[in-house]
């Protein structure tokens, strides 16, 4: 049984190993145990409440229960863009007309922009490929919405994902080599290391202030604008289960979709029930399994004692059935109260 839960500094050797697994475009989350170590300590600073609301962070991981296996990570930001800018481009159509000529036309640009400042961030999302399927990606990445549902008090009024764009299959982004590597004259696995470590004023300074016509770049840098990465489309998918959608943003480096949506909207934050713990077995002891029994993410209540897990089961009025290893998983006892949530919405497409 895997459980979702705060990271701690006890982590940071399987974080590392974790990071080191990262392809290009994983900005968040790099191999750089200073950053790590100063992720972790940001992180207990907010939980603690000590942390200002431009510094506040969360970074989970994903544990195995018997072997306490770190699998996997995810991380949840506040409010990006309050201490280092937040850049994306936003694409916008401009009409050019002459009436003289009776000809117009309309073109696609990109601007850049920091619309999405304020906004709370899902990031950081990276699952050990050894540990892929029993769904253990849908609970990596749920988990949080579980969280933001727990503490909305705690995020902006919008929440925001980055997802990696396009790369080809010499590993090569169409778009950082279309526009962004005539600016910044360095190569796209730099640039993408300075931002991870907040370097970000290269940005502005070298970035061009004016509208880019999207005709202007290379036919395959315009078709990779939005596309999201293929190892990355699973993620993408469990993410617009929960009611995030792409907009109007791009990454600004490899052109990734920026999928957002109101915290409010999330299924997390309308769907989510809260019922005590009932802890059942069968006469011999084993975990009971309720009839027409579906997967659901469980969570205990709490912040700093967060935990969620994935488990089959089935809502009994106001309680929940849990067997004695998910209990003990999740920290809970009989009576205790837990949100619980379905894995998947109403004909959601399996992942």
């Amino acid at each position: 049984m895997r459980v979702v839960r705060l990271a701690r500094p006890g982590d940071l050797p399987a974080l590392l190993a974790l990071a080191a697994l990262a392809g290009p475009g994983m900005t968040s989350f790099k191999p750089d145990r200073a950053a790590l170590e100063a992720r972790l300590t940001r992180v207990a600073a907010t939980v603690e409440g000590q942390a200002p609301t431009a510094e506040q962070g969360y970074l989970f991981v994903m544990e195995d229960v018997e072997t306490g296996e770190i699998a996997g990570v995810c991380g949840l930001e506040a409010a990006v863009g309050l201490e280092q800018p937040f850049y994306t481009y936003r694409k916008d159509t401009i009409v050019h007309a002459s009436r003289e000529l009776n000809v117009w036309s309309r073109m696609l640009t990109l601007s850049l922009s920091n619309d999405l400042t304020g906004y709370s961030e899902l990031c950081s999302l990276l699952l050990d490929p050894k540990w892929r399927g029993h769904g253990n990606g849908a609970l990596l990445s749920k988990a949080r919405f579980l969280f933001m549902a727990q503490f909305p008090e705690r995020f902006g009024p919008h929440v925001c994902a980055e997802l990696r764009g396009f790369f080809d299959d010499d590993g090569q982004s169409p778009f950082w080599q279309s526009l962004g590597q005539h600016f910044f004259k360095i190569d796209f696995d730099q640039a993408d290391y300075l931002t991870s470590i907040g370097k970000k004023s290269f940005v502005a300074e070298l970035m061009p202030k004016y509208p880019i016509y999207v005709d202007f770049l290379s036919p395959q840098a315009q078709a990779a604008i939005g596309v999201t990465h293929r190892d990355t489309l699973p993620a993408r998918r469990l993410l617009e289960q929960e009611g995030m959608r792409s907009g109007a943003h791009v990454d600004i480096f490899d052109s990734g979709p920026v999928l957002e949506a109101r915290v409010a909207d999330l299924r997390a934050a309308r769907d989510s029930r809260y019922l005590s713990v009932n802890i059942v077995t069968t006469d011999d002891g084993a975990p009971s399994v309720a009839p027409n029994a579906e997967p659901y993410l469980v969570a205990c209540l709490g912040l700093d004692g967060f935990r969620a897990t994935l488990v089959t089961g089935r809502p009994e009025r106001r309680a929940f059935a849990l067997s004695p290893l998910a209990a003990k998983a999740l920290g809970v006892k009989q009576g205790d109260r837990v949100q619980v949530l379905p894995l998947k919405p109403p004909r959601a497409e399996a992942i």
